[in-house]
Formats: C-alpha cells, sequence, structure tokens
C-alpha cells in the first residue's frame, strides 16, 4: 500500500463513520442549539484534538497497551460511562428546571467554550469505541517505508478534517432553524434529548462486553 492509498483509503472510511451519527454528533448539536456557534466549534474542536491524540496513540504501538489490557479497557469503558452520565445529569436538570429562558438563550450559553472544549476532548478520549477503531483498524493502513507517528498524525488530522466540515454543517444548520428552539420550552426539548441520548450511550456502553 503506497502513501496515497493509505490516505485515500483511510479518509473514505473516516467519512463514513463522521457522518454517522453518534455521541459527537449529539454534543456538537446540543451546543449549537443551546448556546452560541464559538461554543459549539469549541466541543467540535476538543472531538476532533482526541482524534488526533489517539491516532498518533495508535501508530506508535501506544493503543497495543489498551488491547492486551483487560484492566485498562474496563477502566477506560467505565470513566466513559461515568462522564457520560455526568453529561446527562446536567442535561436532565436544566431541561427540568427550565434553566434557559429566552432571553439567557440570546445571550449566554450553559458552557463557555473552554468547558466545551474539555467535554469534547473527553468525549472522545473516554470512548472505548473511538480507542478500539484507531488501534484495530489505523494500523492497517499504515504503509511502509514511513515514521509511523507522522503517518498516524497525518490519518487522524484527514479524520479531524472531515469532523470539523461535518461539525461546521450541523452547526450552521442548527443556527438556522433555532427559532422555537430558544424560547423556554425548546431549551428543554433540546436539553431534554440531548440528555436522554447521553444517558442512553451511557447505559449501552456500560452493558457492552
Amino acid at each position: 500500500m503506497t502513501l496515497t492509498q493509505s490516505l485515500i483509503g483511510f479518509g473514505l472510511l473516516a467519512l463514513v463513520v463522521t457522518i454517522t451519527p453518534g455521541l459527537d454528533t449529539v454534543l456538537v448539536l446540543r451546543q449549537a442549539l443551546r448556546g452560541r456557534r464559538v461554543v459549539a466549534f469549541a466541543s467540535a474542536t476538543g472531538i476532533c484534538l482526541g482524534t488526533l491524540v489517539w491516532g498518533v496513540a495508535a501508530a506508535t504501538g501506544l493503543g497495543a497497551l489498551f488491547v492486551a489490557s483487560e484492566i485498562a479497557r474496563t477502566v477506560l469503558r467505565w470513566a466513559g460511562v461515568a462522564f457520560l452520565v455526568y453529561l446527562a445529569f446536567g442535561y436532565l436538570r436544566a431541561a427540568f428546571r427550565g434553566d434557559s429562558h429566552l432571553e439567557q438563550a440570546a445571550t449566554a450559553t450553559p458552557d463557555t467554550a473552554r468547558e466545551a472544549l474539555v467535554k469534547g476532548l473527553l468525549t472522545n478520549l473516554l470512548n472505548p469505541k473511538v480507542a478500539v477503531f484507531y488501534v484495530t483498524v489505523l494500523p492497517l493502513f499504515l504503509p511502509a517505508g514511513y515514521a509511523p507517528a507522522l503517518v498516524g498524525a497525518a490519518l487522524a488530522g484527514i479524520h479531524a478534517v472531515l469532523g470539523i466540515v461535518w461539525f461546521t454543517v450541523i452547526v450552521l444548520t442548527a443556527h438556522a432553524v433555532r427559532g422555537f428552539l430558544t424560547t423556554r420550552r425548546g431549551a428543554r426539548v433540546i436539553d431534554g434529548t440531548a440528555g436522554v441520548a447521553m444517558l442512553g450511550f451511557g447505559v449501552v456502553l456500560g452493558l457492552e462486553h
């Protein structure tokens, strides 16, 4: 496999993974509907940074430690569950209390850009599915004769760029249809839906073996 074939092949696979609805999409969509664009893009940036971390780890062999250690996988899985439950609790509490009425929604957001960045990063770093994808799939696209870390970073970079493009579409679309969603009732619908989705992801992750 040549470097060009590696980049194209992994890019096509990453595109499918990117546009498949999942935890990352829910997080960015919720931020886009409830706050400023900069906060939503901060979440997206954090997610893509997590992608780069896993890409380099997988390419350099560090990810093999994750595959070899049952304890490491268990710790990562339950850390991910705890984080998702934490997010779900915050969203559902906001939905129950109706924290964000129209005036607040127009001028404020539940998260700062830094908080959104950290949430996006942790969402990816604590997601065992992302870890398994990179550890098992990315090494298959590493061509011989090149520094694994650099190629791994390049492949993960392609995934990150595709992610930014996809999240940009989500953020711009969300802002185009905010209308009702900036009202207090709409905010509750968004928070409640995001909270249930996060809780569902957490339950599924906790029950997986």
